[in-house]
């Protein structure tokens, strides 16, 4: 006995076990005499108050007068989805209605029948035992007790004598409730008989309404006598003269046969000994031997056709993820099953009018009795179905084909560093050597005598001009260092400083100038769904009627709800019916589609064109769906919870998600620099030699014309007797002096200075 709601109506909270019991079902079917409706009525009173008490919904129907023709009130019942059923009639009645559910398709485990009568246990129940419905009632025969059983197979020894009766639906010999109770009764009369004195006893006259003078007396014994009888424990009230203190067996029909689940006393009420100890224990077969209707939906790689040159039939016909998991499933619960493709070819959502459609509806309307398939596990689904626990966690995630990469330019050389870091580190070099200048110009340790023989020379020079400073720097970032070295102690540590500076740039460059020459860059649009919601340009969409569309369509987030209104209001384009189609669509036009992770994996796996974009925008589950209620859902989750401790679903994932992978990106990290990587270098280096001739040029022009002009102020000044030495250039470049035999003309340049004047610059 389970208490669960009645049409999705939730169950009692209550400690009345007795009406937690009976508010599960939700028909009356009553006999068709009007007086025995009003009696029904009465017995069930308690059960018509149940709405007004609680969140329940109860219909009553009557069988039509002088009719045992069901069938109407069976279809309207099965129609309405209505699972939860009383039966208020008679044995014989029972027999037939039990024989017309059977012909309407209605004896499953998803309905809960529950008879009136006393003589459920003596009906002939053999046909509906392995049907899996659950049929519940009551037996007030005591056959726990020894003596009850001694008698009843004397009466079914005696009973089997007698012609047999198959019209009545009673198992042959079985003792009915109206004969044992007609056997307690008997046996009652008899106690009180033998406990008063002899009456005596005058003939009685049917016409005379002269009741017996000793009747109220003998009428007390009777309530005074106490018996064990077949029916149990008898006693009664004094005061009414009704029963008291009498057990009621709650039966129930298991795949063995009719067995005691609970106990209904007028005291302590309904005490179930069931449990779930035993409901476990008859859990492993409820499923063997078996067949369940497996609807399912065409979707690479979890349900796919199967490959062959014979036509196949059956379940043969399919392979892929789901096939394989529902055959683990299988030779763990024992069930035999029948796999079905959904009609619609949808996995179910609700229309604007609260329709279901795919395969929900097929769970809904029992015409299946699982769904293994990627059914994503969500709130509104969980509302008319049931699932089992996940065996895929995934999320939504954005499928959408390469870029087409762009091969490293002339100039990629430069790729390694930033426009800025180049502009920062040229400025650095400016910077220091305008620093060394400075410094060496102001320590006395950098200025020396060039003419070491005559040390009472006033001329002193100093290595680092300007020109001289910036070539030394260009020189420690080119790692070639230069014949200029500081000698003070501060232009070592500016020096020192720059060298470390160079080390830390030059490592970076080289480390990352092998990726940007041989990996070809790839450029996407779109690298999240927050990129695809700012634009129009890259057209979206998502599975029509998938879970993927529901959760755009229920979601809150401003960034989902913009791209739910991009998709609505192109629903013709941006939704497509299947994945497939969606797949074919990414790699013809510019779309991108969003669709689960796991698909997007083995879509990526097959396909070099295609790639994920971002990460995942949720996370859900895939489950296995059964119909609200069933008896399957908790034996299909503990196997799925042994599957995943065995690892046996990770390795059902990596046969069929492991791809061929993309060969052509492996051949492109090993491959050859050519010119169009490298080329740049070669345009430098011309470039540079091409400026060196340049400037070799302009230096020779300038020194001519330097030359001369200084000869032509020499002989303007001493005449015509002058004579010209040739002029001669210190060692270091940085002094110029011309004699002439009318005077000493010095010129002194920058970087020359005497001896007096060594302190100031």
């Amino acid at each position: 006995m389970e208490r669960r709601a009645v049409l999705g109506q939730p169950g009692l909270g209550t400690g009345d076990a007795g009406r937690a019991l009976l508010c599960v079902l939700c028909c009356v079917l009553p006999q068709a005499a009007p007086q025995v409706l009003r009696v029904g009525l009465i017995r069930l009173q308690e059960l018509i108050k149940a709405p007004s008490r609680y969140n329940i919904k109860i219909k009553i129907r009557q069988l039509p007068p002088g009719s045992k023709d069901a069938k109407p009130l069976l279809k309207e019942m099965k129609r309405g989805r209505e699972f939860h059923v009383i039966f208020d009639c008679s044995q014989r009645t029972a027999t037939e209605v039990l024989r017309q559910i059977l012909f309407m398709g209605m004896m499953t485990e998803y309905y809960h029948y529950f008879f009136t009568t006393l003589d459920l246990f003596a009906l002939d129940l053999e046909l509906y035992r392995y049907s899996g419905v659950n049929m519940t009632g009551f037996r007030l025969l005591n056959t726990d007790s020894p003596q009850v059983s001694s008698v009843v197979e004397k009466w079914a020894t005696e009973r089997l004598q007698a012609p047999p009766r198959p019209e009545t639906g009673l198992r042959d010999g079985v003792m009915t409730t109206e004969a044992a109770l007609m056997y307690d009764a008997v046996y009652v009369v008899a106690v009180a008989s033998h406990q008063a004195a002899q009456p005596a006893v005058s003939s009685l006259q049917c016409h005379r309404h002269k009741p017996w003078r000793l009747g109220p007396r003998f009428m007390k014994l009777i309530r005074e006598a106490r018996w064990d009888g077949l029916t149990g424990r008898i006693a009664f009230n004094r005061t009414d003269g009704l029963r008291k203190d009498f057990d009621l067996d709650i039966i129930s029909l298991k795949e063995e046969g009719i067995e005691k689940v609970g106990v209904w006393n007028s005291h302590s009420g309904l005490n179930v000994t069931d449990g779930h100890r035993d409901r476990a224990r008859h859990g492993g077969d409820s499923l063997a031997n078996r067949t369940l209707v497996v609807t399912t939906i065409l979707e690479e790689p979890y349900v796919m056709y199967r490959r062959s040159e014979q036509p196949l039939q059956g379940n043969d016909r399919f392979e892929g993820y789901c096939l394989d998991l529902l055959k683990e499933l299988s030779n763990i619960l024992g069930f035999l099953y029948d796999v079905k493709l959904v009609p619609d070819g949808k996995y179910g959502a609700q229309d604007d009018k609260g329709e279901w459609n795919g395969m929900v509806r097929e769970l809904m309307d029992h015409r299946a009795d699982l769904a293994v398939a990627p059914l994503t596990i969500t709130y509104v689904r969980e509302t008319v179905i049931d699932f089992s626990k996940p065996f895929m966690t995934l999320g939504i995630s954005i499928l959408y084909r390469k870029p087409n990469g762009t091969n490293p330019g002339v100039f990629s050389f430069l790729n390694p560093l930033s426009p800025d870091i180049w502009m920062y580190v040229l400025l650095a070099c400016l910077g220091v050597s305008c620093v060394l200048f400075v410094t060496a110009r102001f320590t006395p340790y950098e200025w020396y005598n060039p003419h070491p023989c005559n040390p009472d020379s006033d001329l002193v020079e100093n290595n680092f001009t300007l020109l001289n400073s910036f070539w030394f720097g260009v020189g420690a970032l080119m790692q070639q260092g230069s014949e200029l070295m500081p000698k003070a102690l501060s232009t070592r540590i500016v020096g020192g400083i720059w060298w470390f500076f160079t080390l830390i740039i030059i490592s970076s460059y080289t480390a990352n100038l092998a990726a940007f020459l041989t990996v070809e860059r790839m450029e996407s649009p779109i690298d999240s769904a927050d990129d695809l919601a700012r634009q129009t340009k890259i057209e979206y969409g998502a599975v029509r009627d998938g879970s993927t569309m529901t959760f755009f369509k229920k979601s809150k987030i401003s960034t989902y709800e913009k791209m739910w209104a991009f998709m609505s209001g192109r629903q013709q384009t941006a939704l497509v019916g299947s994945s497939d189609e969606g797949v074919r669509r990414v790699l013809s036009a510019d779309y991108a589609l969003l669709m689960e992770s796991t698909s997007v994996e083995y879509v990526t796996q097959r396909n070099c064109n295609l790639t994920q974009v971002g990460g995942l925008i949720d996370s859900k589950g895939y489950g296995v769906g059964t119909p609200m209620g069933s008896p399957f859902r908790d034996k299909v989750t503990i196997a799925i919870l042994q599957l995943q401790e065995e690892g046996k679903l990770h390795m059902l994932k990596e046969k069929w998600w492991r791809g061929s992978g993309c060969p052509e990106e492996d051949g492109k990290e090993a491959s050859a620099l050519g010119v169009e990587n490298i080329g740049g270098i070669f345009i430098v280096l011309a470039a540079g030699l091409v400026l060196s001739v340049f400037v070799a040029i302009g230096e020779f022009v300038y020194k001519a014309r330097r030359s001369s002009g200084v000869q032509q102020a020499v002989c303007l000044s001493c005449g015509p007797q002058c004579e010209q030495t040739r002029p001669t250039t210190s060692t270091s470049g940085a002094t110029l002096s011309t004699d002439v035999e009318c005077g000493k003309l010095t010129r002194q340049e920058r970087g020359t200075r005497t001896r007096s004047s060594v302190h100031t610059v």
